[in-house]
Parts: C-alpha cells; structure tokens; sequence
C-alpha cells in the first residue's frame, strides 16, 4: 500500500482490514493503462465491513505484488 492509499484510507475512515474485505468480495470494473509508464491499473469495487463501498485502484509490481495506489469511498 502507497503512502497515498493509506492518507487516503484513513480520511475515508477505512480501516485495512476493510480493504481486504473489499478486495475478497468486490470485482475489477474497469482496467486502465497507465498514459506515462504503460503499466495496466485495476479499479476494484466492493464491500467494507460495514457496508459501505470502497474503491480501490491498484497495479501489479514486477514482482506480481499487488500494489494500491489509493482508496476511495464509492457510491453505487
């Protein structure tokens, strides 16, 4: 998790473990290649532990390493 994703995460008063939550039972909706490095990004939607939506964007390191890049509270 970047630096950024967690300023993020805290603002949205997200904890870590509602990330996780989000990952396991949310979905890819859209995929993004990156204009400057090419690299592919995911935006992942899904289930807080309370209910609400998170957003979460997210790339692959060279080493298949899931890295966030931010977090967001999202609205379905």
């Amino acid at each position: 998790m970047t630096i950024h994703a967690e300023e993020e995460m805290n603002f949205d008063n997200f904890s870590i473990l509602d990330v996780e939550s989000a990952i396991h039972n949310g979905a890819i909706i859209e995929r993004q290649t990156d204009a400057e490095t090419g690299e592919l990004k995911y935006i992942m939607e899904g289930s807080a532990l309370d209910d609400r939506t998170v957003g979460i964007v997210a790339k692959l390191s060279p080493t298949n390493k899931l890295v966030i890049i931010t977090i967001y509270a999202a609205e379905i």
